[in-house]
């Protein structure tokens, strides 16, 4: 194949490369995704003919043209990464804070629906030990022994034991989340549920003379891991909530509406699920005092106060331009 040949045949995929590239960079919201796509493959298929170019026509004119077409297509594509980056920043830092701050009052209902359960075992087991098999699962029950609680610090495999609690940790938001389809019944069990074994496990400790240390092992992590697991419960009722008072619209556009919002707050909890975890897994474990785990709970709680207090800060900022 001669130069003209070669120019001949692909220069009709160039000229659309050329008109997809002043597109993306000046009418960004008009470019669909089939759009998109096209110009990946226009983008793959420009820098094979730049490679071939490359070899057998080196020092001809059309090589430099698509060293230059390919360059900007590259970038743009890197751009776009590094656009996602800002999306996703953009999201935990305004999208996620304005969620929060308008769910708030379903995140505090999910906070008092746990706390009920904790309580209400709590005060079972502090009357009767025993029934504490009534409550817990069979599993639970028969391996707590308060009396070995921080005999393993230091001894365990970290990485493999954070990955698992992360994992756990999410599979509950999600259930407590997804509940929302069943009118919120679901998630109302799953919040009430896991307050029932946090209460149950710090009555059987105070009998045994150790809430203190208890608590020491609970809170550093505990407190990003419930705020998590309040806000994905809190989308859960939110959506259950709309389901069974729909108001003006109907049950399927309110599912199609909530649900999405719902979902974009069960995505910013996966950040603080990953912070808990890591803290589950490297620092509840570590052999350091009593002293220090409740010092990692403090600076947790200050880091939280201090996230939702500069995100309402910059979202209020951006209401105002």
């Amino acid at each position: 194949m001669n130069i003209k040949q070669f120019v001949k045949q692909h220069r009709a995929d160039w000229q659309q490369l050329e008109q997809l590239v002043t597109a993306l960079h000046k009418k960004r919201v008009a470019i669909t995704g089939a759009k998109i796509d096209h110009f990946y493959h226009l983008y793959q298929k420009a820098a094979q003919n730049l490679s071939y170019s490359q070899t057998y026509f080196p020092n001809e004119e059309v090589t430099l043209y698509l060293n230059g077409l390919v360059a900007k297509s590259h970038n743009l594509l890197y751009k776009d990464q590094v656009s996602s980056m800002k999306q996703i920043g953009h999201f935990l830092s305004t999208t996620f804070i304005r969620l929060f701050l308008e769910q708030w009052k379903t995140i505090v209902i999910a906070m008092i629906l746990f706390t009920i359960g904790a309580l209400g075992s709590f005060f079972s087991v502090m009357n009767d030990p025993l029934h504490m098999y009534a409550i817990l699962p069979a599993e639970m029950a028969q391996g707590v022994n308060p009396d070995q609680l921080g005999s393993g610090d230091g001894q365990v495999y970290s990485s493999i034991m954070s990955a698992s609690i992360m994992t756990n940790n999410i599979q509950v938001a999600i259930l407590a989340f997804a509940g929302g389809v069943t009118f919120g019944l679901l998630t109302v069990y799953v919040l009430i549920y896991n307050g029932i074994l946090v209460g149950a496990l710090a009555a059987l400790f105070w009998h045994h003379g150790k809430t203190y240390e208890f608590w020491a092992y609970i809170v550093p992590h505990g407190m990003i891991e419930l705020t998590a697991i309040f806000i994905a419960g809190g989308a859960g009722l939110l959506m259950g909530y709309k389901l069974f008072v729909p108001g003006a619209f109907s049950r399927g556009y309110q599912l199609k509406t909530q649900a999405k919002r719902s979902v974009q707050l069960l995505l910013g909890t996966i950040p603080l699920f990953v912070i808990a975890g890591l803290i589950e897994g490297f620092i509840t474990p570590a052999a350091i005092s009593l002293e220090a785990k409740y010092t990692v709970a403090f600076l947790t709680v200050i880091g939280l106060i201090l996230y939702i207090l500069i995100g309402k800060s910059l979202l209020s900022k951006k209401q105002a331009i």
